[in-house]
Formats: structure tokens, C-alpha cells, sequence
């Protein structure tokens, strides 16, 4: 019986609509990688593969390892990002709510998760009015690490009082959300198609289902 789902934010449960890709494009460009040289075509293509990791760590190895260029180039990203929120809203992925409250219904911890930092998680769920909807929201600076690394799903664990990795279920629309989840132990393993990565890219990840949507997930559960 699963007793905890971790659910991606950013693809997953609200639409991207590629403004975090737009907004990885803005801080480098800010950083001084100039748009349609080289150097900036290799740094926008590494944040499109590597889609639901911890952003500073994105930047840290765009940026060879400086972590004063990376710790700039990630303000720079968080501000341009809440520019986006504010200048055009954020809308949640079509009957995500719906299942966030459906799974709570029958007795599911549902807990975010984001490679956001705590302040850009905080400031899209103010946006979206979920303070109340879910049990938590983490990012990789409250686990230690960011995905792929488990960190996240298992400090949800921890802090939910789950004592058992196949009570657990994990769903993301990257190959960072599979890697993730696998390596956490989690029963259900579910890649979701209204995000940065596709069908093709996510099948070769190892995962257990592949989903059209999150909304699917409440029948995949029982």
C-alpha cells in the first residue's frame, strides 16, 4: 500500500510552458555566454538534459566548477523566473489539484519536490495558493542533495514517519525524476508526459510506468 507520493513541480504538476528553460537562457546570457555563441548553445542544451536537477548544481558545472559564477548565475535564474510568475501568473497542470486531493482522500502523504530553491518553491506555491493543498515541499537544500540523487524522496520519508521504501511512490517529467525515484527504492516509479523530457527519453531510464499525465496516477495506485 503506497502511504507516500513525491511529486515534481515544474512539468509535472504546474505547466512549464518553458519558462524555466527561458530563464536558464536569461542568466547565462547575464553571465556573459553571448546568445548564439557556442559556449551558450553547450550551457542551454546541458540545463535542457539535465531538467529537474538541482539548479545551482546546473550552473556549478556550466560554470567549471566557480561557485561565485554558479551562486550568481542561479540568482540571476530565480529572479528572471519571478519575473515570469509575476508578469504572466502560473497555472497548475490540467487535474493536478484535483489529484493531489484525491490521493489525500485516501490517506496519501503527497509531497513536492523541485530543484528550485526553497524561496522560487515557496514563492510558485504562494502563486498557485497551495500552501494548505500538500503535506510538504522540499528542495535539495533541505536533503543534502538534489536529484538524481534519492536525497529528497528519502527525507520526505523521514519526515512523514515512513518507515519503508515500497510505501513510497515517486513521479517527475524528467529522467532526473526516474533516476530519483529508482534509486530511493520507491514501489512506483513514474514518468509523466507534460514536462521537458519525452516519451523516448524517459523509456530508456529505468522507471515503472509511463504516464500521459499526473492525473493518471490515483487509478495506477488503486
Amino acid at each position: 500500500m503506497i502511504k507516500l507520493v513525491c511529486l515534481d513541480m515544474a512539468g509535472t504538476t504546474v505547466l512549464d510552458g518553458g519558462v524555466v528553460q527561458e530563464a536558464f537562457e536569461t542568466a547565462v546570457a547575464e553571465m556573459g555566454l553571448v546568445p548564439g555563441s557556442e559556449q551558450n548553445r553547450k550551457a542551454v542544451q546541458y540545463a535542457i538534459e539535465t531538467m529537474g536537477q538541482s539548479k545551482i548544481e546546473v550552473f556549478t558545472e556550466i560554470f567549471g566548477g566557480d561557485a561565485a559564477a554558479a551562486a550568481e548565475a542561479n540568482r540571476r535564474f530565480e529572479e528572471a523566473y519571478g519575473r515570469s510568475i509575476a508578469s504572466v501568473g502560473v497555472t497548475a497542470v490540467p487535474g493536478a489539484v484535483e489529484t493531489i486531493k484525491e490521493l489525500k482522500a485516501k490517506g496519501i502523504k503527497v509531497v513536492l519536490t523541485t530543484g528550485f530553491s526553497p524561496e522560487t518553491r515557496d514563492s510558485l506555491i504562494g502563486a498557485l495558493g497551495w500552501e494548505e493543498l500538500v503535506d510538504d515541499a522540499l528542495s535539495p537544500a533541505d536533503a543534502g542533495r538534489g536529484r538524481p540523487a534519492p536525497d529528497m524522496i528519502l527525507t520526505a520519508m523521514i519526515r512523514h514517519g515512513i518507515e519503508d521504501v515500497r510505501e513510497v511512490a515517486a513521479a517527475g517529467d524528467t529522467t532526473s525524476d526516474l533516476l530519483a525515484g529508482t534509486r530511493s527504492g520507491a514501489s512506483v516509479v513514474a514518468g509523466v508526459l507534460t514536462g521537458a523530457h519525452s516519451r523516448e527519453e524517459l523509456a530508456v531510464m529505468p522507471h515503472t510506468h509511463i504516464l500521459e499525465s499526473v492525473t493518471e496516477l490515483p487509478a495506477l495506485l488503486g
